[in-house]
């Protein structure tokens, strides 16, 4: 989003705040422009002769935008079935799908086998009882690399004391029940978790992958997650891709040479893709004066975006009604009967009742994320690209609300 001729504009010079006048507020808008960069600086980056990328679609599941996404070239994760048959809505075929869960009960994983799509297993028991099954189908298998790597505890996934995959000092195990059940492993996956810049820490552990893929004669692609950072503020250090993608590439394709033949190489980026091109746009409802702080208060909260709680994450804010006013101090707070702040002591615009402001990268794990708390509604979504407008979720009303429960008239007995 820039500045032109005194307005913010997004790409192709859509008018972010005409857009809350056509669609009211609050409102998540997303710039596919910025999604498509994205993923051709992913795919651009890499030089070797088989590569997927998947979208992890978890970050944004939006139809729309997953169909978008394919269009481009993209492939798809999934870590529910209710996200492999969104998928499946959106366009995919199911062997395009890898399934990778955590911890779920064996009806899922026989609703996916039954399907059609690819599973990654997480765990021993899973791969005992799929082999008890006789389950033909090819498998892929999470491992554990025992790395720290990720913007903060809450998100790194692959550490020692992590609850996602199987540590690679059960590799023993694995082998002894895949060799006693016939399992096929056609691929072999890591995910250490997200916003990672440090190219070394994700290195690290590429490598414990690779050489445990030896192991494993039948593989068909590995697959090294993704978690790669983009920036959220000024000066914000983020993953060079162009960097890391020739380094990695050198040594994926040594690593092919050394195993035999050419394997696939996938990436299952979110917030690479999506983030940066995620704006939530929200109208002040009263600048409010404390001893030690003004308060601009919001027409939202941690109902519709609680990565600023969840995990502490800084979101830049900006004044969208005001963008070269006078600089004042201000902590951004939500509407949630909670603590729901969304920014702290941050300097924007000044700012006055129904000045509409926007919260950058919003477009991983915010909407995807958000709820019903406090009974109020989930916002519209609008997606930008070549400058139209689309609406690709609506606003949720009261009859959302109400169309899942039942009303019981229960009499309580009188008390004498």
């Amino acid at each position: 989003m820039k500045i032109i001729n005194n307005h913010y504009q997004l790409s192709g010079g859509v008018d972010p705040l005409a857009l809350c006048e056509k669609y009211g507020t609050p409102l998540y808008v997303y710039d596919a422009h910025i999604m498509e960069r994205q993923y051709k600086r992913l795919r651009d980056a890499f030089q070797v002769p088989d590569l997927s990328l998947n979208f992890a679609c978890k970050a944004l599941t939006n139809i729309s935008v997953i169909k978008f996404l394919k269009q481009l070239g993209a492939g798809i994760d999934c870590v529910s079935i209710q996200e492999v048959q969104i998928a499946i809505a959106a366009g995919y075929q199911p062997k395009e799908i890898l399934f990778t869960p955590s911890g779920v009960s064996i009806k899922e994983i026989e609703a996916a086998i039954e399907i059609g799509v690819h599973i990654n297993a997480d765990n021993i028991p899973l791969l005992e009882e799929l082999g008890k099954r006789n389950i033909d189908a090819p498998l892929c298998i999470r491992i554990n690399p025992h790395v720290m790597a990720g913007g903060n505890e809450k998100i790194s996934v692959g550490h020692i004391e992590s609850k996602f995959g199987i540590s690679h000092t059960q590799i023993p195990q694995i082998l002894e029940v895949v060799k006693r059940t016939g399992l096929t492993i056609e691929g072999l996956h890591i995910h250490t978790g997200s916003d990672i810049y440090n190219i070394e820490a994700f290195l690290e552990a590429t490598e414990v992958l690779m050489n445990l893929a030896m192991e494993f004669p039948d593989l068909t692609y590995l697959n090294f997650g993704s978690g790669f950072k983009v920036p959220y503020q000024a000066g914000d250090k983020e993953t060079d891709i162009e960097a890391f993608g020739a380094k990695f590439s050198e040594r994926f394709n040594r690593f092919c040479e050394a195993y035999g033949r050419t394997l696939s190489l996938h990436f299952e980026p979110g917030k690479f893709l999506v983030s940066e091109a995620g704006y939530f746009l929200v109208p002040v409802n009263v600048v409010k004066t404390a001893p030690t702080k003004v308060f601009l208060g919001v027409d939202s909260g941690q109902n519709h975006i609680i990565r600023p709680m969840f995990y502490d994450a800084y979101h830049k804010i900006t004044n969208l009604s005001n963008p070269n006013g006078t600089k004042e101090q201000y902590s951004v707070v939500g509407y949630i009967c909670e603590t729901d702040t969304l920014g702290t002591d941050r300097m924007l615009s000044s700012a006055k009742a129904g000045d509409i402001l926007a919260i950058h990268n919003a477009g991983a794990y915010c909407y995807s994320m958000s709820n019903n708390y406090n009974s109020r509604f989930r916002p519209a979504e609008v997606m930008v690209y070549e400058g139209k407008d689309y609406l690709v979720r609506q606003r949720e009303t009261m009859e959302d609300l109400l169309r899942t429960q039942t009303q019981v008239d229960v009499f309580a007995k009188a008390i004498a």
